[in-house]
């Protein structure tokens, strides 16, 4: 068996993917008739090239604008309720066995949803999608987190519903959107309430924005994970092999804060010519709690398994090295303490039994 296939099977950890950047492009054609969207792109096949190509432009204010067509298939409780379901079903056919859904409920109240209304049907949709994997043999796990939206009035609704569900799906807070111009500071408010409630937070950093962005994430807004976070390469001297950490660098490795990678999208939104010198290696290498995302799956037509595996081909890695990365990643989940040990020993670990020897290599 070729390592691409060990991957495929393996188990993996989605930390970092967002509901409205991974709809299947024949739902999207399902759902658009009916909400009067019109489509550039009239078969699922020429429809996905068509975000591919327009995800594909090397600036992250592009390709954000591609969300604005699966949003408009996302403002009803039914809508909604599918997209999410289906979310769980493609992990699961990808080998994955927790995933987070991140998306921001205030995007999804322009046909009359109330913002909790939307979180409902984003927690339906998720159990079924459960129930439904395990009824074809697959065991994934989904919660979801509610994004707080760069350019967006800040209010507490977001962080409040994110309290309310805490223990009915939701299991933290993120922040997303272009980051110049747009501070994560300006939702201080969402902060305070998630750190007063003991709630887990994410925050995009570091992808457009630099080490000034990662720091305003971690000390102004008490990041638990860094969404991104490659820019915290520019803190980091490789010196006859051997990395050197300025200050910034040395706190995210010494705390063991997890670094939401995701070398596909980066690549479409600039961050590196090419995966030969995105700086995902050189992180990973260095001993930071690197991990492994898609991000958008339809935007950057991507799965995790085909991320690992543009990784291994790139860099070399064995599956040493994605079991390695896949630790990472469920060590860094959202989840109770008990819970999280649960899915490393019991999905995690067992997964890799028979694996093939850390020394095999992709070159």
């Amino acid at each position: 068996m070729d390592l691409t296939e060990w991957i495929r099977r393996s188990p993996k950890i989605a930390l970092h993917d967002h509901l409205d950047g991974g709809l299947r492009p024949a739902t999207i054609i399902d759902l658009a008739g009916p909400a009067g969207v019109e489509l550039p792109a009239a078969t699922p096949d020429a429809l996905g090239q068509w975000f591919f190509d327009q995800a594909n432009s090397g600036s992250l204010a592009a390709y954000l604008t591609t969300f604005d067509l699966t949003l408009a298939v996302m403002q009803t409780y039914d809508d909604l309720r599918r997209v999410a379901k289906e979310f769980v079903l493609d992990q699961a056919a990808d080998g994955v066995v927790y995933a987070e859904a991140r998306w921001a409920p205030v995007q999804h109240t322009q046909a009359g949803l109330t913002q909790e209304d939307a979180v409902r049907a984003v927690r339906d949709g998720l159990a079924d999608g459960m129930a439904a994997a395990r009824a074809a043999g697959h065991v994934t796990i989904a919660r979801q987190l509610l994004t707080e939206l760069r350019g967006t009035e800040p209010t507490p609704e977001t962080a409040e519903l994110a309290i309310a569900y805490r223990d009915d799906s939701v299991v933290g807070l993120d922040c997303a959107g272009p980051e110049a111009g747009h501070p994560a500071t300006a939702f201080a408010e969402s902060w305070r309430l998630a750190h007063a409630a003991n709630m887990f937070v994410t925050i995009h950093a570091g992808e457009e924005g630099g080490l000034d962005s990662i720091g305003e994430a971690l000390h102004d807004c008490g990041a638990h994970r860094i969404g991104h976070g490659v820019r915290l390469i520019d803190d980091i001297t490789v010196v006859a092999g051997r990395p050197r950490f300025g200050r910034l660098a040395e706190l995210v490795a010494a705390l063991r804060i997890p670094l939401e990678v995701a070398p596909t999208s980066n690549l479409q939104t600039g961050v590196a010519p090419d995966l030969a010198h995105h700086p995902f290696d050189t992180l990973y290498r260095s001993g930071l709690r690197v991990t492994v995302n898609c991000d958008n799956r339809l935007m950057s037509r991507t799965t995790m398994t085909r991320e690992f595996t543009r990784l291994a081909e790139t860099f070399g890695y064995g599956l040493g090295d994605v079991r390695r990365l896949t630790i990472n990643a469920a060590k860094s989940v959202f989840l109770p303490w008990q819970e999280r040990r649960a899915l490393i020993h019991d999905l995690i670990i067992p997964g890799y039994v028979g694996a093939p020897p850390e020394t095999a290599r992709v070159r």
